[in-house]
């Protein structure tokens, strides 16, 4: 593989950037300054992008307990610097105990609230077998000195910033109500405020010291499982002894000059994802120009197209046959867009799933690192909602997850994001949900090209292919990708969701002539995209999203 000299442009806090010719050996781009420096650190210290995981993974878990966890899941996805590839999946599973009609109330109706909050809600975590996987397997640092930095975190305090301050006081009641009592998160704070988290850290050493037994056995194992169950919930010791993280082949496909390495199922990212440039690519979407009408026409109707197939067909490969190679063939994705009209938007009423024969968050989060010898990871992790099920445990300072709700709680029926689910996707024991989470590497020419992902929900997929394409067909820096305005369509509800201020009257009043319903009541950022790009000069450049506190830490 030709050696890549890289320099880069610095993007080293939130969306402030500086050109610079110091070149750099690697970079970490996380929704916390914190995590990556404690990733940036162990690169200078001369460990690897996955020793750079597992350091950043853990101190998320303690700076951005919104999304960052030991108690949720999450994919991962590498390449390293001699072109292998590979996935690792660990996601949450349902606990043994768990039924297809587990939120439904007698009638069979979907019971409001059971699959997002409270113990119920609570699937089995897969973070912290997953992370300490990768360590096994592709790791060059003891584990105890990678554990260290969020351990030092935890003991010492994090400065809360003003976004963070104002997301702790907008659940603090619900903390409590869920809880009967007024816990960590639930105190009020205000910028600047120093949070520690002595519990958190002693878990941390407990995994530090005894690896997943730390964890998964033991007072910690005690802890989670008798707080789960007090609120609630059927997770048991059982069901974190029978966990186990899984190697997946990563699924890949190709967009003109560009291949993309991406999550398979349970994760529905990477096929969405496939999907979505497959059907767009006979256009040429840079002479379209960028969020012009023409353009974001053509791609909602790819994303609407692409989401009817998600609902119908994806779930867990273990437990459904997923069709993946015909959802990805090239002649079936161009049959899906047979009835596109540049001139009128498709009705998601006459859009089902294709003829073959044979769900989530905002509150995920992301992160990107390139090491010195060019391996590069994509992780995005989550609890699901914010601060997961909101059931905290005392003893160990975390939130639990409510990766239950990204199941079918019945077929047909919306999640939290309103995402539609069919019988692929429902509830049974050990079964893994599906997901939006598209952590994703990028090629061109046979070298590394980006790095990138991004939380989300339901627009994770969506934000991916925008940024992807920023910067492929429209030719932007990373940072100038990553800060570009968004918009999402998921099939169902038939609306297409703009960014708050960031579309002009003309932009919105030519898509409504298409036929597009506008959201405008419900508009929201989308995303919060970190991702490393290296141009074919083997310059690097990261972007850091400034729609959240996130930040890119080099050196």
């Amino acid at each position: 593989m030709k050696k890549i000299i890289y320099s880069v442009f610095c993007v080293i806090f939130l969306a402030c950037s500086s050109n610079t010719s110091t070149p750099i050996k690697g970079a970490v781009v996380s929704a916390r300054i914190e995590a990556s420096e404690a990733g940036r650190n162990v690169l200078k210290k001369g460990g690897n992008a996955y020793d750079a995981m597992v350091a950043t993974s853990f101190a998320l878990a303690v700076v951005y307990p919104v999304a960052g966890n030991i108690t949720g899941g999450g994919f991962f996805v590498y390449r390293s610097a001699k072109g292998e590839t590979g996935s690792l999946d660990y996601r949450e599973m349902a606990p043994l105990k768990a039924t297809k009609d587990l939120f439904l109330d007698k009638e069979g109706n979907v019971i409001p609230g059971k699959s997002t909050v409270g113990g119920l809600a609570v699937g089995i975590p897969g973070a912290v077998a997953g992370i300490l996987e990768v360590h096994r397997k592709l790791g060059s640092l003891p584990l105890a000195e990678l554990i260290q930095p969020a351990i030092a975190l935890a003991e010492n305090g994090y400065v809360v910033s003003a976004k963070q301050a104002k997301s702790y006081n907008r659940y603090s009641k619900q903390f409590t109500a869920v809880n009967g009592k007024v816990t960590l998160y639930a105190k009020g704070y205000k910028e600047g405020d120093v949070v520690k988290n002595i519990p958190l850290a002693n878990a941390l050493k407990e995994i530090a010291a005894k690896g997943n037994a730390g964890f998964y056995q033991g007072w910690v194992a005690k802890a989670m499982v008798a707080k789960t169950q007090a609120t609630g919930g059927i997770l048991s010791l059982e069901d974190l002894k029978v966990y186990e993280p899984k190697w997946r082949d990563p699924l890949k496909f190709s967009y003109k000059e560009l291949e993309l390495i991406s999550m398979a199922p349970p994760s529905s990212g990477g096929i969405c994802l496939g999907q979505m440039l497959k059907m767009i690519e006979p256009y040429d979407l840079n002479q379209m120009g960028h969020n012009s009408v023409e353009s974001m026409h053509l791609m909602v109707e790819a994303e609407r197209r692409s989401y009817a197939d998600r609902s119908h067909f994806l779930g867990d490969p273990d437990f459904v046959d997923v069709p993946q190679d015909h959802l990805m063939n090239e002649e079936y994705l161009l049959d899906r867009m047979v009835n596109y009209s540049p001139e009128k938007a498709t009705s998601s009423a006459d859009v089902s799933h294709g003829n073959i024969i044979v769900v989530e968050s905002d509150e995920t989060t992301h992160f990107s690192i390139l090491d010195s010898m060019g391996n590069a990871v994509a992780v995005t992790t989550t609890l699901n909602g914010a601060y997961g099920s909101k059931v905290y445990v005392d003893e160990i300072g975390v939130f639990m997850n409510n990766e239950m709700d990204d199941f079918s709680s019945k077929p047909g029926e919306p999640n939290m994001f309103g995402l539609t689910g069919s019988e692929a996707n429902s509830i049974a024991p050990k079964k893994r949900m599906l997901s939006s989470m598209t952590p994703t590497i990028v090629e061109k020419d046979n070298q590394l090209y980006m790095i990138v992902g991004t939380p989300g929900g339901s627009t994770i997929i969506t934000s991916v292919f925008q940024t992807i394409l920023n910067v492929y067909e429209h030719g932007m820096e990373m940072q100038e990708a990553v800060n570009a305005a968004r918009f999402h369509h998921q099939w169902l509800p038939d609306n297409v969701v703009l960014e708050p201020t960031k579309f002009d009257t003309k932009t919105i009043e030519g898509l409504q002539a298409k036929g597009h319903s506008i959201e405008t009541k419900y508009s929201r950022i989308i995303g919060k995209v970190d991702a490393i790009h290296v141009n074919e000069l083997g310059t690097i450049t990261v972007g850091a999203d400034p729609r959240g506190d996130d930040a890119a830490a080099t050196h």
